[in-house]
């Protein structure tokens, strides 16, 4: 495996110019005759694999159109040039194709016209009057075709500004049309939804808000109101988006699109472009470059040095269905500072380590409590649930209970039995011990104070309601559980990473007994405990080997289980879940889990008391 960012200390503006530079020319050898198509990979995703060729060609413009303007003299502009010139031209054997309503070619649309409003004497200028008109037509399409009504109205937002910039048509209306409806996803608190009712996840970052300061600092003098609300808006995520990262710069796994890789640190980026200094400049660079050099030590890479499909290790398991070979080069979003000059305070501060933060972060518009262990190296989220089904593994990329920095999240590698369902940081429930279902379509679903609550149900005449409460390094899971069936249940800790000179879990690395599952290995530990009522069936402890590459961040993994028998009726079922970094000092945690007095009945009385002071209930 070629490392293309291997060597790079990732510390200063030239280090950057280098990493980008060798990310890009493993790409070269894979450009079509014509220029207008980059194919590499054979795997496919659910539109034609001509559109993802020409995604190969423009995902890379978000990174080599900074570092143009930053001064950096990249050679293969004519490689580009001619790629446009090719690729809009209808009669042209590499013509990109006339798109349609909601077409992928309409995202790829928006790198062309960020070079078209950046670096037109590079992308625009020397093109031919024939080709200058077959382009600025065939972008100008996005403008009379049906958008998804969410962070792709940004789409045709910056198509417009290329176009304004060089002259060549836009539709100023389209433009402010779009502007108005995105304005309408605003939550509050920095947070947008992706469209009404939509998800909230990464696309807060490395789109909304990422879009939004690119046309704050284009467009200031031309809607100088919008730009001032853009920065604002973002200032005020960064104080909670800052929450997502550990010290070592390592990222929350969480949500869609994680193939996307560093692009979940371009925000940071996109602050110094947009000159929005949310944390002092000696912060925002320590989290932008930290970050990415947290990549530089993961195989991410295929043979050739193009980037791969997966998270932490290459991994089609993981990827949505509009994952192409290209797809992963969104990365790029992450050298947009590359644009600024060395005097720019983001380039010539110092970097410094993360700020004091509160150990647990209520982030209510975001649906989320992130909290962190003492040295910032383990952050966990606790989620209240999102619907995510219309996307593979939706369930298992917004509806899980926790999400974490060290240990991430699994999806299913099948259906049937625990070992191919990975149920990690979930409740999976069965009627035949083989087939489970997990929370997925979310009833309801609030934060009361630190506490989350939801409601949901997997099946008919089953429903759920679960609360989870922080307790760091610990979190305590409370589930009503009542059902009309026989039920088997799994609930699942953290999935830890197992080595694998231990493929039959040796006895000295785990414990399982009535009521706990234990897993402790050099990387990490991870545990749960029942915290059963007097009275309740108990659960027994289970690690369970789960199947190779379920995990975004580890290929081989183990889950520490409590499996469940439920007769029809009410019960109530208590778990405290905990896991950490290394194996040392796991025992000082282990043994002082969280006390909720366990006298029969109290914590159902507590918990039923929180419930009716939730508003609506």
């Amino acid at each position: 495996m070629i490392n293309s960012l291997g060597g790079n200390p990732l510390r200063t503006k030239s280090d950057m110019q280098v990493a980008l530079r060798e990310l890009w020319i493993p790409l070269i050898k894979y450009f079509s005759p014509g220029r207008a198509r980059v194919k590499f990979g054979h795997t496919s995703a659910h539109f034609p694999d001509r559109t993802a060729e020409m995604e190969g060609f423009a995902r890379p413009l978000w990174g080599l159109v900074p570092l143009s303007i930053g001064g950096y003299p990249f050679p293969y502009w004519d490689d580009y040039r001619q790629g446009l010139t090719h690729g809009s031209d209808p009669y042209h054997p590499e013509y990109w194709g006339q798109p349609g309503h909601g077409d992928q070619l309409l995202v790829e649309m928006a790198p062309v016209g960020l070079a078209l409003a950046l670096i037109p004497e590079i992308i625009w200028e020397s093109l031919e009057e024939g080709a200058k008109i077959n382009l600025a037509g065939w972008l100008g399409q996005i403008n009379r075709l049906k958008l998804p009504n969410n962070n792709w109205l940004f789409f045709r937002v910056l198509v417009n500004l290329g176009l304004l910039r060089v002259g060549a048509g836009p539709d100023l209306e389209a433009m402010k049309s779009a502007l108005l409806s995105l304005e309408k996803f605003y939550l509050g608190e920095g947070w947008y939804s992706d469209g009404p009712n939509g998800l909230l996840d990464y696309y807060n970052s490395f789109a909304f808000h990422y879009y939004g300061l690119i046309y704050a600092k284009i467009a200031e003098k031309i809607d100088p109101e919008r730009s001032r609300s853009f920065r604002e808006r973002a200032s005020i995520f960064a104080r909670d988006f800052i929450y997502w990262f550990s010290a070592e710069g390592s990222a929350l796994p969480f949500g869609r699109s994680l193939t996307y890789r560093f692009a979940q640190g371009c925000f940071w980026g996109a602050l110094a472009f947009a000159d929005v200094e949310a944390f002092p400049w000696s912060i925002i660079k320590g989290l932008a470059l930290r970050h990415l050099r947290w990549w530089a030590t993961q195989p991410i890479f295929n043979n050739d040095g193009t980037l791969s499909i997966g998270y932490a290790y290459p991994n089609l398991n993981m990827a949505e269905q509009y994952n192409s070979p290209g797809s992963p080069y969104w990365a790029f979003k992450y050298f947009l500072p590359l644009a600024l000059p060395e005097s720019h305070p983001f380039w010539s501060a110092e970097e410094s380590p993360l700020p004091q933060l509160s150990q647990v972060r209520v982030q209510k518009s975001g649906g989320m409590v992130l909290c962190r262990e003492e040295k910032d190296t383990h952050i966990f989220a606790l989620h209240g649930g999102q619907s995510g089904s219309w996307m593979r593994h939706g369930e298992a990329k917004y509806a899980k209970f926790a999400y974490s920095t060290t240990f991430a999240f699994s999806v299913p590698s099948g259906q049937r039995g625990l070992a191919q369902g990975a149920y990690d940081s979930v409740l999976a429930l069965s009627e035949d011990g083989r087939y489970y279902r997990v929370r997925d379509q979310i009833l309801d679903s609030r934060i009361e104070k630190d506490v989350l609550y939801s409601l949901w149900s997997p099946m008919s005449e089953v429903e759920v309601e679960t609360w989870l409460v922080p307790f760091p390094p610990w979190h305590v899971r409370v589930h009503c559980l009542k059902t009309n069936r026989k039920l088997y249940s799994a609930e699942g800790g953290f999935a830890t990473s197992r080595p694998e000179e231990d493929p039959l879990l040796e006895s000295r690395r785990i414990r399982q007994g009535t009521g706990f599952a234990l897993a402790v290995y050099p990387f990490a530990w991870s545990g749960l405990r029942d915290l059963r009522l007097q009275g309740a069936a108990p659960r027994t402890g289970q690690v369970v080997i789960s199947n190779p590459n379920t995990n975004l961040l580890h290929p081989r993994t183990t889950i520490p289980t409590l499996i469940g028998k439920h007769r029809p009726g009410q019960h109530w079922l208590i778990c405290a879940v905990a896991g950490a970094r290394g194996e040392e000092n796991w025992e000082a945690t282990w043994k002082h889990p969280p006390d909720l007095r366990r006298e029969s009945g109290a914590l159902i009385l507590a918990f039923e008391e929180r419930l009716r002071r939730i508003p609506s209930l």
